[in-house]
């Protein structure tokens, strides 16, 4: 049975977005901030993914996901700044229903999809430097294609269960969600109705897309430092771990993020410290991603050299 003052859901028009301030005088502020911030996201990601399919040294398994790390981060941002940015633009907090639905689904699928290219990439350093006589066998394009195809079901089938399970739930007459997205466990706060099922799937989407892929992560890394730290000379140590530095930079940047947010006591808990927190993980992380693996990798310099009309190779 339904808990009394029930609101059907056909009721449901629209949801606000409280954003990032609701100061007038910030908006222009925030919206120049954050559509430059997104217009290098886009410009970056992009340069990665043509240096790499446009240069033959590049067509490895590594690069091959980071390409496809890059197009996860573009999407990733572009399903929340674009419609953050048209509701500072036009001064309204607004988002359909529906528009918000589409807006988790997305930001759950490509959140997800980034953890799981994170977990896939960790694996490929692990075979490269401890399994080094298997790694043609082990990261063939047929297995690479595989893995890529296994992250992408892995996530979209979870993101789309809980979005359709989001539909069942009655909304109040309150319907503020003191983000700049649509944040589920915000809107949960605002049903009327029972979301025991719904709190379950978070949970569950919890462990499958950051628990498990972290700990496949730390596996790998624990893997690599052994084989590494049994280098006798200083020089291949050095070199085995210069290969693994721009990824685990990233992985410390992203499970660092998130871990601010949803690992810290209750009572240090706050709206803000989530909202900063998103805009770390949501948007600057995406935004520094192709800068670091451009700048700690010569052969990305170099294919982003030629990429743009030079033949000639960076010096080291």
């Amino acid at each position: 049975m339904g808990k009394p003052g029930r609101v059907n859901q056909t009721t449901v028009s629209d949801f606000l977005h409280l954003g990032l301030s609701e100061r007038p005088e910030e908006q222009p502020l925030l919206f120049d901030i954050f559509l430059g911030m997104y217009l290098v996201t886009m410009v970056e990601n992009l340069l990665i993914i043509l240096a790499i399919s446009s240069d033959p040294h590049l067509q490895t398994p590594m690069y091959f996901f980071l390409a496809n790390l890059s197009l996860t981060d573009a999407c990733f941002t572009t399903a929340s700044i674009p419609k953050m940015l048209a509701n500072i633009h036009t001064q309204s907090q607004t988002i359909s229903y529906s528009g918000c639905l589409a807006q988790l689904y997305f930001l759950l699928m490509f959140g997800g999809l980034d953890n799981c290219l994170l977990a896939v990439m960790a694996y490929d350093r692990y075979v490269a430097i401890c399994q080094p006589l298997y790694y043609s066998t082990a990261m063939s394009p047929q297995l690479c294609a595989l893995m890529l195809g296994m992250c992408w079901v892995l996530t979209n089938c979870p993101a789309l269960m809980h979005t359709l399970l989001l539909t069942r739930v009655g909304f109040c007459a309150q319907k503020a969600i003191p983000h700049f997205y649509c944040d589920p466990s915000a809107l949960l706060k605002l049903a009327c109705t029972d979301t025991h099922v719904n709190e379950l799937m978070i949970i569950t989407m919890g462990l499958l897309f950051l628990a498990v892929p972290l700990l496949l992560i730390v596996f790998s890394y624990v893997r690599i430092s052994w084989a590494v730290f049994g280098i006798s000379s200083p020089g291949g140590q050095w070199k085995a771990f210069s290969t693994c530095g721009s990824h685990l930079t990233v992985v410390l940047l992203f499970y660092g993020s998130l871990m601010g947010v949803y690992l810290l006591p209750p009572s240090t808990y706050s709206t803000e410290r989530e909202r900063r927190a998103a805009v770390l993980y949501m948007v600057i992380i995406p935004m520094l991603n192709p800068f670091i693996y451009s700048l700690r990798n010569r052969d990305m310099k170099e294919a982003l050299w030629k990429l743009f009309g030079s033949g000639k190779t960076l010096l080291s």
